[in-house]
């Protein structure tokens, strides 16, 4: 089979076009003809050599976290999908390629109307933005949640998901297109990070501050959102962008006892992973098949065009998901 793998860490050019055996499916595995993979910032950092891949991958040099296809082969222990099934799933690595392995409890049936193209787009954003925005940050109706990056996939999912449960979404982005399709999808303050103070706008816009922020920013955002955040407010963090450390006054979290959580999804433990699978399904898949929520896609390219998929994401011009088709 064909996939792309990581030469050596550095930069786009790094990404290369090899030959591999297809993967052999264990127990519980589905081997899966992947016809479309989803492109992650994650994927980028490992390509940097910024996100260390799982200890003892033998598919570690080949990067790809989301799938979508059709299943070619089941392991022993699999009864609740077969040979033809149109699945989307979420691997470990790998997913570059034109097979892949996936976790029978990490693979959901695509729904009947959409496209393998949408469907590579959903089940990374869609677990990663449930699990900070209502799990670990606790959103709940009527309050408000402030989004940086809000034109990202894991952004443009969050917002819709915070708008579904009740809640306000302020959201920040660096273009007025930008700010305009967050708008259209819902966001009730856009703010031009580029031209404006988030901080001051934010709190212009709410009574005392937001009730949680969800940043992939890192520490250079870090002592600006505790500003921020009102009494009891959450931050959660779900990215690194910038800088890797900072310093910061803790007399604002003590005052007004404020929270901070990290989240990331790749070194979860397997049944951590099945969990969340199974939340993405119960709570949200619903409103996928009704039309109510959707991955929101910004350019597919060929599996042969990964580097230029890689190019795009890191130039930040993208609004939602950068899509690998795998023909």
């Amino acid at each position: 089979m064909r996939a792309i793998r990581i030469k050596e860490p550095g930069s786009f050019n790094m990404l290369e076009l090899v030959e591999r055996d297809v993967p052999k499916p264990g127990p519980e595995d589905l081997l899966v003809r992947v016809k479309a993979a989803g492109v992650n910032r994650a994927d980028c950092m490992q390509r940097q050599g910024r996100y260390p891949i799982p200890a003892g991958a033998k598919w570690g040099d080949v990067p790809g976290l989301e799938i979508a296809g059709e299943v070619v082969e089941t392991g022993s222990s699999v009864d609740e999908f077969k040979t033809g099934d149109r699945v989307l799933g979420l691997v470990q690595y790998g997913g570059y390629a034109e097979y892949a392995l996936v976790d029978r409890g990490l693979a959901l049936a695509i729904p009947e109307a959409m496209d393998f193209v949408s469907a590579a787009g959903i089940i990374e954003t869609f677990a990663t933005a449930n699990e900070t925005v209502f799990e670990v940050g606790g959103l709940r109706v009527g309050e408000t949640i402030l989004i940086h990056a809000g034109s990202s996939g894991v952004g443009t999912t969050a917002l819709q998901m915070a708008k579904i449960a009740g809640a306000h979404v302020f959201a920040t982005a660096g273009s007025d297109a930008k700010l305009e399709r967050l708008a259209t999808l819902g966001a009730d303050l856009t703010i031009n990070y580029r031209r404006q103070d988030f901080v001051q706008a934010a709190r212009a816009a709410s009574t005392s501050g937001v009730d949680q922020i969800l940043d992939f920013i890192g520490p250079d955002y870090l002592a600006r959102n505790l500003q921020t955040l009102k009494e009891t407010g959450r931050l959660v963090f779900v990215g690194l962008l910038g800088s890797d450390t900072c310093e910061f006054d803790i007399r604002i979290m003590l005052a007004r006892r404020l929270t901070i959580r990290g989240f990331t999804l790749r070194a979860q433990a397997l049944h951590d992973k099945r969990a969340i699978v199974k939340r993405v399904s119960q709570r949200w898949m619903p409103f996928v098949k009704k039309g109510l929520l959707k991955p929101i896609l910004h350019a597919t390219f060929d599996l042969t065009e990964a580097a230029e998929a890689h190019r795009v994401m890191e130039s930040n011009s993208n609004t939602g998901k950068i899509i690998l088709a795998v023909n």
